[in-house]
């Protein structure tokens, strides 16, 4: 049985097999009103639900019996505004730990900023301490009280999100726990185990922000003239449905979006490239949504040439095999899986198409960032796989997935299609946040 036939079987298995995540997304419900999109913010009574309900099962996933982080004035660690320390001037040392009688949380806050902590009703308790009196102290004093396994404090070589305390807040806390010092440990797995699951109103929120960044790609495909327009041109336009929508950037504002007419060049900004028939178009974009939840979609399009109506045999067929691809990755996303099987499910349609060799993962967490915390799906084409590719997925968990197919041009350079889509794996299985991208988007179609 030769390549053809095999590739062929195996892409009809998998359309199969994922046709009722697709079918299931009712594209008319899509639709999102701008005026409607900032009613409210959902962020503070989902961080409540969060902390009481996510954290608890963290931390004892993670083998935690107290965990430690100091929010401060500038230079704030990454994880405050999920615990409520966005707003701290001085010093606030918050605890979160695990006890016979549960779970619990307590802030030892300067008094000036106590109030307005205390008013956000996240926190079981929040202890004012007077000015000129050290809250780490006090904080440490409480910790030897109560005889912890472990304490976890924000150092991490792995995880950014886990790695917010300060050469000054860890020497200042090792001397005031004295003894209890040596029983610190990194929260990196504690972090992971929170931040890695996503409620599912926030899921929702998720859904809004990958419908408007596919929604703004349709639209900007529609105002591009070739032979005049540039990449630029088209990144400047998803900009300004930005500022409509009121929504920011999904990661750094001079990479996103990323709009590519030519070879393959990662992760980059738009060029002054104009784009001309023959050419296929890559846009990666993400938007944030509430300052908080980003998205992260790519959509392709074929240019046609003069007396083209449909793209030629060879790109409908790299973009059916990089279609395949992604159709495969959702299928193998399942509870229990590991991120390098996921990889490992289209690398093996990749194989079968006759794809030039593809550098990154299929996919990532996505959900607070771009990269968010979780497993990464990829490795198996590795020498070495990194660990988070060996993590297992779980319930709950999200993210932003590729179907890749890269071909040689004539110049020897290549150039990727990735269809990159948004994804939640449930207790089934996995699905779709929002309807994937079908068909290869024709510009200048009559």
């Amino acid at each position: 049985m030769n390549k053809i036939i095999v590739f062929s079987l195996i892409l009809l298995t998998v359309l199969q097999s994922c046709s009722n995540p697709v079918d299931s997304i009712d594209k008319e419900d899509t639709k999102i009103d701008p005026s409607e999109l900032w009613a409210n913010n959902p962020w503070p009574e989902i961080r409540k639900e969060r902390i009481s309900k996510l954290l608890p099962e963290a931390m004892k996933a993670a083998g935690v019996d107290c965990w430690i982080s100091i929010c401060r004035e500038n230079n704030n660690d990454p994880i405050a505004t999920h615990i409520g320390g966005e707003n701290a001037s001085g010093s606030a040392i918050f605890l979160f730990y695990l006890d016979d009688e549960g779970f619990h949380s307590l802030v030892f806050s300067p008094d000036g900023e106590a109030t307005a902590l205390d008013e956000l009703d996240i926190h079981d308790q929040v202890k004012r301490v007077e000015r000129g009196v050290s809250t780490l102290t006090e904080a440490a004093a409480f910790i030897q009280s109560k005889n912890f396994n472990t304490i976890a404090i924000n150092t991490s070589n792995s995880n950014a999100l886990a790695d917010g305390l300060t050469h000054s807040q860890h020497k200042e806390l090792n001397d005031a726990l004295g003894k209890e010092a040596v029983k610190l440990i990194s929260s990196e797995n504690l972090i992971y185990e929170w931040l890695s699951i996503k409620l599912p109103a926030e899921v929702e929120i998720l859904k809004q922000a990958a419908q408007l960044a596919s929604d703004f790609q349709y639209e900007a495909y529609q105002m591009i003239v070739p032979g005049k327009t540039t990449d630029a041109e088209v990144a400047k336009f998803l900009k300004s449905k930005m500022v409509e929508y009121g929504v920011t950037d999904a990661w750094h504002p001079d990479q996103n979006p990323n709009v590519n007419s030519g070879i393959d060049r990662g992760h980059s900004h738009a060029t002054d490239k104009v784009i001309v028939g023959g050419d296929v178009i890559q846009i990666d974009f993400g938007v944030k949504l509430f300052d908080i939840w980003v998205s992260d979609i790519q959509r392709f399009a074929y240019v046609l040439k003069e007396g083209e109506t449909e793209a030629p045999a060879d790109i409908k067929a790299y973009w059916e095999n990089g279609k395949a691809g992604s159709r495969a990755a959702l299928a193998a996303m399942k509870p229990g899986v590991k991120g390098v099987e996921v990889d490992r499910a289209q690398r093996t349609l990749m194989e079968a198409a006759g794809s030039e060799y593809v550098m990154w993962s299929t996919g990532h967490p996505v959900g607070y960032v771009a990269h968010d915390v979780g497993p990464n799906l990829g490795g198996s084409q590795s020498k070495t796989i990194r660990p988070a590719a060996e993590k297992l997925l779980k319930e709950g968990m999200t993210f932003a997935f590729d179907g890749f197919h890269c071909w040689k041009l004539p110049d020897g350079n290549t150039k990727t299609i990735s269809v990159e889509e948004m994804a939640v794996v449930t207790s089934s299985g996995a699905s779709y946040l929002i309807q994937p991208q079908e068909e290869l988007i024709l510009v200048g179609k009559k």
